[in-house]
Parts: structure tokens; C-alpha cells; sequence
């Protein structure tokens, strides 16, 4: 499972980082963060459900320094990860950055 997960954590990383954003974690752990500068990370988090049904956790819940940030979880099958992933290719242009 550990193994699945790191997978899936490598794949989210690399579309993040494709899209030219600042990725933190997902080497050794399920979870990653990813920087939107200048977007609140509420505004970021209704965006992505809303236009792309993705879900991710807004940064400010974990406090103020989380502001701008959003932490993406690698815990889920191969084929959903594949599909966040693709949306967010296509949601992730300069309407985001």
C-alpha cells in the first residue's frame, strides 16, 4: 500500500511542478502542498470543486501561514489519480495563476 501511495504522490508532484507551481512534500508522504501566489487559498479550493470537481484542502485551515496554499492527498485508487491529474492540466492555466 505504502508503495501505491508514494506512486500516486509522484504523480501529483510532477503534474504540480509541470504547471509551474511550488510543490512541497509527497517524497516520503501522501500529502502535498501546493503555492498559489496571491490566491486565497477558500477562492482556490472553490474554484477546483466548482469548474472541475477537483477537492483538495484549502492551506488556512491549518493557519494563517497556509494562506495561498492548497494539500493535495495521494490516498486514492491509480484511476482517480490519473483523472485529478488531467484536470488539473486543464484548469491550471493563467485564469488560476
Amino acid at each position: 500500500m505504502n508503495a501505491h501511495y508514494l506512486e500516486n504522490a509522484a504523480t501529483l508532484h510532477s503534474t504540480l511542478t509541470e504547471l509551474n507551481l511550488q510543490v512541497y512534500g509527497g517524497h516520503n508522504a501522501p500529502y502535498l502542498w501546493a503555492r498559489f501566489p496571491g490566491r486565497k487559498s477558500w477562492d482556490i479550493f472553490q474554484y477546483l470543486l466548482e469548474e472541475f470537481h477537483i477537492v483538495a484542502t484549502p492551506g488556512s485551515g491549518f493557519g494563517d501561514n497556509g494562506e495561498e496554499f492548497m494539500r493535495f492527498s495521494a490516498f486514492a485508487n491509480r484511476e482517480n489519480i490519473l483523472e485529478a491529474t488531467e484536470r488539473l492540466k486543464l484548469c491550471c492555466g493563467a485564469e488560476l495563476l
